[in-house]
């Protein structure tokens, strides 16, 4: 048995010469047997919308690609901005090289990319629709017969691509790039990358050699104006002051550097005795480096570790509880944060569509404010569920249930009740300040009514 349905076609548009096809109006009959799909459930019988990708995917792919790609380079550039500044300072203030900066801030990229890429995505879907909306080019998309998770389609694509780089990302390039950062962090604190000696201030190495530079020329290569104080077990102290030095690697001895100072001279101290004063032309003063501990192996931190090497320290029955619940807790954060991708493109259409003859934007900062307001309580979940107050599970995995709830409600609204709004009535609400604002300024610029003037006697 055939199931029919009635499809009412518009008046093609009058082309000169051209026949028409159908006249004005016409009704025929449409049988799904013709077509790969039952009319009437907003799907298309001709092969050009059935197929996938169509026109209209395309279309929608071009409108999310560029406003999320910008979102990402944005959101990072913001982000890397804020560290290098940070990390400037605080280099300065060891006295490291200023290279360090940024193979500091290519470690940091990787944990950047993981909060970048969410709120990129989803802010690229919901303009992508935002602009459907306002342009009328939705309700167009509607009319034919095009329901909102058919042109999820292509949005969903394109989580799914990202839902895969995010995971890489978080289960094993960040970790990695964690351990390198903290490395360079300990090198630098330690001395290992080359730490400078600040002008002006005294410096001390080894604990017996307090040294002072007034000037630096030719980029380090020629000191000026130098002090240093030398004092050994014997209770010996020397007290040198040179016009200029300039320091010389020692050839088979890593851990031994030359002081080669000219024109100066040296006071010997030692206790007992009078002091000898000695002047030189040129005096080399050797001086050996602090020995530097290697930096520990990889694991010292629970967000070292890969996801793999997570999940077998979290099931170990073998380890400590407050290890293994610190592990578990730090795999579901990070399989949370993953999944969370999925609900993005529902949330964002829910939240493109702005009331009918309305242009509000009020969507676009409800979306930002609910994604890291999320991701707040998740970090905040994952620090009780790492003290063992909580279960990492409920901890992590309640709020990510309480999130899907909440956005299926608002997408079912949108996408399945006619005329329905996720947040109409914030909508309204928003809407009723704005005049009250608007009317009170207003009056402020009137300025205040002044009484009619009496008329004279």
């Amino acid at each position: 048995m055939l199931d029919y349905s009635i499809v009412i076609l518009p008046p093609p548009p009058s082309l000169s010469g051209g026949p028409r096809r159908h006249a004005p109006g016409r009704q025929f009959a449409l049988s799904s047997a013709a077509c790969p799909l039952r009319a009437g459930e907003g799907w298309f019988c001709d092969d050009a919308y059935v197929r996938f990708p169509s026109a209209i995917d395309r279309y929608i792919f071009r409108l999310v690609l560029m406003p999320m790609l910008g979102i990402f380079l944005l959101a990072a550039s913001l982000l890397v901005l804020d560290k290098m500044l940070r990390l400037f300072d605080f280099v300065a203030t060891e006295g490291g090289p200023v290279g360090v900066v940024f193979k500091m801030l290519a470690n940091m990229l990787p944990e950047y990319a993981s909060l970048a890429i969410p709120l990129g995505l989803m802010l690229g879907i919901l303009l992508a629709f935002r602009k459907l909306a306002t342009s009328s080019e939705l309700d167009v998309m509607r009319a034919v017969g095009l329901s909102y998770t058919r042109m999820l389609y292509v949005p969903y694509v394109i989580t799914l691509v990202l839902v895969a780089f995010n995971f890489a990302i978080v289960g094993y390039l960040q970790p990695l790039s964690r351990y390198y950062y903290e490395e360079l962090n300990y090198e630098l604190k330690s001395g290992a990358l080359g730490a400078s000696i600040k002008v002006g201030e005294f410096t001390t190495l080894k604990d017996r050699i307090a040294l002072r530079i007034d000037e630096s020329q030719d980029d380090g290569r020629r000191l000026m104006g130098i002090f240093a104080r030398v004092a050994n077990a014997k209770g010996q102290v020397l007290s040198i002051s040179a016009r200029e030095g300039r320091f010389l690697a020692l050839k088979g001895s890593p851990d031994t550097i030359i002081l080669r100072l000219e024109q100066g001279q040296i006071i010997q101290d030692m206790p007992g005795q009078q002091p000898r004063v000695l002047t030189f032309t040129r005096h080399d003063l050797p001086i050996e480096l602090p020995a530097i501990e290697k930096f520990r192996k990889r694991g010292g931190q629970d967000r070292e570790y890969l996801l793999p090497e997570l999940m077998k320290l979290g099931w170990n029955d073998q380890l400590p509880r407050q290890e293994r619940v610190s592990s578990q807790a730090n795999f579901n954060y990070r399989m949370v944060e993953v999944v969370m991708m999925l609900l993005l493109p529902l949330l964002a259409v829910a939240l493109a569509i702005p009331p009918k003859r309305s242009t509000s934007a009020l969507g676009l900062f409800v979306s930002i404010v609910m994604i890291v307001a999320y991701h707040k309580v998740n970090q905040y979940a994952n620090d009780v569920a790492s003290l063992g107050r909580i279960n990492p599970v409920l901890g992590l995995w309640g709020p990510f249930l309480v999130l899907a709830l909440l956005i299926l409600w608002m997408y079912w609204r949108v996408a399945y009740v006619p005329g329905g709004q996720a947040i109409g009535w914030l909508e309204k609400a928003s809407d009723t300040v704005i005049k009250r604002l608007k009317s009170l300024l207003r009056r402020k610029r009137r300025g205040p009514i002044l009484p009619i003037p009496a008329d004279p006697i």
